[in-house]
């Protein structure tokens, strides 16, 4: 079982919105952060957003900054990606995952993704 599990994907046109959701599925595992990422066919994934467990800090790929918003829900343990504008490049699967180190900002843990379709 993934120790996180991902949704709110679906298909929208270009300009549209959709919130992902990032919720454990029940396996405790600890992580610094939790990030999302997208994988496009043809293209290596990418990293979306972060925000740190400690503090909320948060980071977001230049693509998306201005568009998308990363939060937090401490007492459910989920994170939220709320994108806005979205764009047919936009078009992939979202992955969610934990930071399992802060030096090198390796990520573990993923889910299994959610689509997300953009049309124009």
């Amino acid at each position: 079982q993934a120790p996180v599990i991902e949704s709110g994907g679906g298909s929208v046109q270009t300009g549209g919105s959709l919130r992902l959701s990032c919720a454990p599925s029940g396996r405790t595992f600890v992580s610094y952060a939790m990030g999302w990422f997208r994988e496009a066919p043809g293209k290596e994934r990418e990293i979306v957003a972060a925000i740190s467990r400690k503090d909320g800090t948060t980071y977001y790929g230049d693509h998306v900054k201005g568009r998308f918003t990363i939060s937090r829900d401490k007492a459910k343990d989920t994170s939220y990606l709320e994108m806005n504008a979205l764009k047919p490049e936009g078009t992939a699967v979202y992955h969610c995952a934990g930071e399992t180190n802060t030096c090198t900002h390796a990520y573990g843990f993923w889910g299994q993704g959610t689509q997300v379709t953009v049309s124009s």
